[in-house]
């Protein structure tokens, strides 16, 4: 398989912001985290694979920020504005409390992601709660028809897959569960099982997949 020719989605790329797309169902953090001066702090609550990683670099570049690694010892001797990617990943909370109270105390903005919502994680400092729900909280929704032809389109062209029907795309989308993991688990697999296979992608060979 060297190549991709079956089909030709206008992909809505932002080629200054890490190759982002964008539709309705990205595109209000998208434009907080590209306008950074709209709002202070940020709580972007997204499904895996869904852009999060895109979206805190473009913040981290835009506020020369500093990101949150256990590197507590560092943001506190620092002046930086401060970003936590899956905040609720092997949390110390102790930490994010002292971190969030540090960027208030200096003036600073800070910026969190999460596959979770606030209200999900059992909380050990009731008052980092009370932190957290203070932050302009905006979400990334499940991909629809377009995004999923979008993120496809990418997965497959990067595979460097041969679809020369059109209808198998088609026949791809309609089956595809809309979540962002999902369609990377699928190309995953017909990835896999192509090249066991050594088969070009049919829509019986999907249907063995699926």
């Amino acid at each position: 398989m060297t190549q991709q020719d079956h089909f030709n989605y206008n992909l809505k790329e932002k080629k200054d912001s890490s190759n982002f797309f964008v539709n309705y169902t990205n595109q209000e953090p998208y434009d907080i985290i590209i306008n950074n001066n709209i709002v202070k702090n940020i709580f972007l609550n997204a499904p895996n694979k869904s852009g999060k990683s895109h979206l805190i670099n473009i913040w981290i570049k835009n506020n020369n920020a500093i990101l949150y690694e256990k590197n507590l010892n560092e943001i506190l001797d620092n002046k930086k504005n401060i970003a936590i990617d899956n905040i609720f990943y092997n949390i110390n909370e102790e930490n994010i409390f002292h971190i969030i109270n540090h960027c208030k105390n200096e003036n600073l903005k800070v910026f969190v992601t999460s596959n979770l919502r606030i209200d999900e994680h059992n909380f050990k400092i009731i008052d980092l709660k009370s932190r957290l729900k203070a932050f302009y909280y905006v979400s990334i929704l499940n991909p629809d028809d377009e995004m999923v032809k979008i993120i496809l389109t990418k997965l497959l062209y990067e595979k460097q897959f041969i679809i020369k029907n059109p209808e198998i795309f088609e026949f791809l989308v309609k089956r595809i569960e809309r979540s962002y993991q999902s369609i990377y688990n699928l190309v995953d697999k017909l990835d896999k099982f192509s090249l066991q296979k050594k088969r070009q992608l049919t829509i019986p060979l999907i249907k063995e997949i699926l």
